[in-house]
């Protein structure tokens, strides 16, 4: 009876974490069904005829106040990152590296803002409106960059409980202003830059989330299904995709195209509140992690939760196994040395680096260049969701059996194999049902490795004491996430490189990356298989 009682328990606190997964799902794909919209909605109107080679701009005042807004915009991200890098120089060095470093950082970074947004005559044309188009796209992982890095701090301040529950309110508040970003104006900008404001918004509960329930799983679970347990945060991130992936299908089919460019894109973003609503209210019934609660002090609290967790006889023993791992509560994040902190960095960077959120982002987009109609591409693109959710199963079975560096080995070659063969059926013009099986077979390759086992990975490798340091590499995930998805655009409509390589030259970079990745798990990474996470401090000392 006990052992069911704990597993009773255990599979409500992990399926009320999982939903913040959910979330981070929901709101980073729900944008693969707007872009096309977007694009129409917002971008369009600027031009006589946006479909022209050689665009003409109706009315180059307006265009101008967007251009100002954009780069204002941008300067602004670009300061809010610079901070936050900032913050963690200080968390790794002393004051004086830390001051050094953080002087670098802001004249290098002032110089290339500079010289890329503010050092020409601002023109509104087809680069300057897929550069725009792009960071709308993306602008949500400015505040996943955000809400990653404080992840750390909100975690140890507030709690991982109560972190969720923030992640919520803004889950529900962006999907309201997304919806109506002209009608929930209170910025006094052009509502292209409220619409951005407000996906910025869920992105910073998108980065919470994206720390705080693979955290708050992984201290809830017991060793031996650990790694089953957080892979199922994984498995609702897929789910929230797939599950907008049919909204955004279902309202598609609601109306035409010129419906769907004029009204149907907020009936998209305000489904979120839906779920984000779920989320607020089940969190009311699942208790803090025992480990923060030990952080804070409260031993009885958390003795109470683990009797519920691993029973009356083990929860002393695991009790003071947490204090024994706590005995520096807030070490300095260089307390096992810098590698720890790189290989977090590289494990997020090489994550989103092999080009998954250009496909899950961008999919419909990709299926049409494929010569795929609106509702078709929408279509293809449940395939896509459905053959990651699918493959998520797999690593769910086999992340505890087999290991963690085995799948993602396996994972990033099948990745960089199957992108460097797409972008040549791009290259040779030889798109077709080929072009849709590498595109699956590179899908289930991260679904099955990199897409849930990094998490795994960021939530094992941070020692008690330095857990909050696991902010970092969840904030530089987010970065490149931005990158990457901000640059397909650049890459994937240039006109130069669409004569010269047809479209297929981003997917041969992502190609490149997966070998890369491959290389760096093999050589760098250690295998944390049926390791305690009072464990991690003896690995890392060694």
């Amino acid at each position: 009876m006990e052992q069911k009682h704990s597993l009773g328990f255990i599979i409500l606190v992990t399926f009320v974490a999982t939903l913040g997964g959910l979330l981070f799902g929901y709101d980073t794909a729900v944008i693969s069904g707007t872009t096309s919209a977007l694009k129409s909605f917002f971008i369009d109107p600027f031009f006589v005829d946006p479909n022209a080679k050689e665009l003409v701009v109706k009315d180059p005042a307006a265009a101008m106040l967007l251009i100002h807004e954009y780069r204002m915009t941008i300067a602004f991200c670009a300061v809010i990152v610079g901070l936050l890098l900032a913050y963690f120089l200080y968390k790794m060095y002393s004051q004086v590296k830390a001051t050094i470093f953080t002087g670098i950082l802001f004249i290098v970074g002032g110089i290339v803002i500079y010289s890329q947004f503010f050092a020409t005559t601002p023109v509104l044309d087809l680069s300057m409106a897929n550069s725009i188009r792009g960071f709308v796209i993306s602008s949500a992982l400015v505040g996943c960059i955000v809400g990653g890095a404080i992840g750390g701090t909100v975690s140890t301040s507030i709690g991982r409980k109560y972190g969720l529950l923030l992640a919520a309110v803004l889950f529900a508040i962006s999907a309201a202003g997304s919806g109506y970003p002209d009608k929930m104006n209170y910025f006094g900008t052009e509502v292209i830059t409220s619409l951005i404001i407000y996906r910025i918004i869920g992105g910073i509960g998108v980065g919470l989330a994206s720390m705080l329930s693979p955290m708050y799983i992984a201290e809830m679970a017991p060793a031996k299904y650990r790694g089953m347990l957080v892979s199922l945060n994984q498995f609702a991130i897929i789910l929230g995709m797939n599950l907008v992936y049919f909204v955004n299908y279902f309202i598609a089919k609601q109306g035409d195209a010129a419906w769907l460019n004029e009204l149907g894109w907020r009936y998209m973003f305000l489904s979120e509140l839906v779920p984000a609503g779920l989320f607020l209210i089940m969190l009311f019934f699942v208790p803090e992690t025992p480990r923060f609660l030990v952080l804070k002090d409260k031993n009885n609290k958390a003795l109470s939760v683990l009797d519920k967790l691993v029973g009356k006889e083990e929860a002393s023993q695991e009790l003071q196994n947490i204090k024994n791992s706590l005995v520096q509560k807030d070490a300095p994040w260089l307390t096992y040395g810098i590698w720890i902190i790189i290989v977090g960095i590289l494990l997020s960077f090489f994550q989103q680096a092999v080009g998954i959120n250009v496909v899950l982002y961008y999919a419909p987009e990709i299926f049409r260049n494929m010569g795929a109609a609106t509702d078709i591409s929408l279509l293809q693109t449940i395939i896509v969701g459905i053959v990651n959710l699918a493959f998520t199963c797999v690593a769910i079975v086999t992340v505890d059996k087999f290991g963690r560096k085995p799948l993602m080995i396996i994972g990033a070659l099948g990745m960089a194999f199957s992108m460097i063969l797409l972008g040549c059926t791009f290259y040779f013009k030889s798109v077709g049902l080929g072009s849709l099986i590498l595109m699956l077979l590179y899908t289930a390759s991260f679904a099955m490795s990199w897409g849930p086992v990094t998490w795994v990975l960021l939530a094992e490798i941070f020692p008690n004491s330095i857990r909050s340091a696991m902010s970092i590499a969840v904030a530089f995930q987010w970065i490149s996430n931005l990158i990457v998805s901000w640059t397909f655009p650049m890459m994937n409509d240039s006109l130069s490189l669409i004569e010269r390589f047809h479209n297929g030259f981003a997917y041969w970079i992502y190609g490149i990356m997966g070998i890369l990745a491959a290389i760096f798990i093999w050589r760098c990474v250690p295998e944390t298989k049926g390791k305690t996470l009072e464990d991690m401090s003896k690995l890392w000392k060694k």
